[in-house]
């Protein structure tokens, strides 16, 4: 695959916008390992091979289990994800496919079970960033693994 536009050179004052946007994760309310599972799953849903490559990789330097990402894809069916990461899973797969008629009350309602007013904010944003994320890599093809050394994530020791 060869890449269209690097959106990096072309748009670099939006980029480091966007970039700062996701940095401010690490501020947030919503746990590291959560919110890789978030990354994974959206990009996962999106099909954004450049993400998913990434997110893996980085889940994997954060110390996630191989067959925690195994499973992400049928989280429902497995037994490896607790209560909170699975509301967590279920609010990113709605707001990454919203249906024509936006969040029903009864998955709003289960997820907000489990997440404060200020953490369902968090993971919010963090769902939306993800989704900018991998429209721009699909949009222009970003390359997966090609941003491996600039984002350190050859200790992963993935190839």
């Amino acid at each position: 695959m060869t890449q269209r536009v690097n959106y990096m050179q072309q748009s670099p004052e939006i980029f480091k916008k966007m970039m700062e946007f996701s940095n401010a994760e690490k501020e947030s309310a919503i746990d590291e390992k959560t919110l890789h599972l978030v990354h994974i799953r959206a990009s996962q849903l999106n099909c954004c091979g450049f993400c998913l490559d990434m997110h893996i990789k980085q889940a994997k330097i954060h110390g996630e289990s191989e067959l925690r990402l195994y499973h992400l894809p049928i989280w429902r069916e497995s037994n490896l994800f607790l209560p909170r990461e699975r509301a967590a899973l279920a609010w990113t797969e709605i707001l990454t496919k919203l249906p024509e008629h936006g969040v029903p009350d009864e998955v709003y309602d289960r997820v907000r079970a489990h997440f404060s007013e200020k953490e369902l904010s968090d993971l919010t944003f963090s769902v939306m960033a993800i989704n900018a994320w991998n429209r721009i890599n699909i949009a222009f093809k970003t390359v997966p693994g090609s941003a491996d050394t600039a984002f350190g994530l050859t200790k992963a020791g993935l190839k």
